[in-house]
């Protein structure tokens, strides 16, 4: 006989399953630098913020990327697509450790590891960022959406010249 702890567990875990999905998904946009379709896996209201460790552990809300709803991220993306000072260069997004955490009612909570690559041509790929992301997911229209990601990156010194969402 199932024990509730083993329920909840079997919910946890195919929970994790969709949002691994969903990350695969996620990476493999973001990949192919189209800033436009990340959009599309928020919600309308949704919280997009890229802050690093430090400000985040002291409560302190200054970040790299911060956007509240659709419109802002949309606005992201225009401005990312049509500075003059963006160079060519290849982004590899990985999403690891992936965990669903708890749910309630409509909402997932989770988090993951990430880290993005960087290669610019003619240049040794490097790390641009390591971090954790803290989410939570709803499902809308039967598809999994992010209400919130919180995207906190423990390098100190990042290149200010690419503020690309992760």
């Amino acid at each position: 006989m199932a024990t509730m702890l083993d329920s909840k567990s079997a919910v946890l875990r195919d929970a994790r399953l969709g949002i691994e999905e969903f990350n695969y998904a996620y990476a493999e946009t973001l990949d192919a630098m189209d800033v436009d379709g990340w959009v599309e896996y928020f919600t309308e209201d949704a919280f997009y913020h890229v802050i690093a460790r430090d400000n985040a552990e002291s409560g302190l809300p200054l970040g790299l990327i911060y956007c509240e709803g659709k419109a802002m991220m949309r606005d992201r993306a225009y401005a990312l697509l049509n500075t003059e000072m963006f160079a060519p260069r290849y982004l590899h997004l990985s999403i690891t450790n992936t965990r669903a955490l708890a749910i309630d009612g409509d909402e997932i909570r989770a988090s993951a590891n990430y880290t993005l690559i960087e290669t610019l041509v003619e240049e040794t790929s490097r790390i641009q960022q390591v971090g954790k992301y803290r989410d939570v997911f709803v499902r809308e229209g039967g598809r999994l959406l992010l209400k919130e990601r919180i995207c906190i990156y423990d390098s100190v010194m990042i290149d200010n010249c690419l503020v690309f969402p992760v």
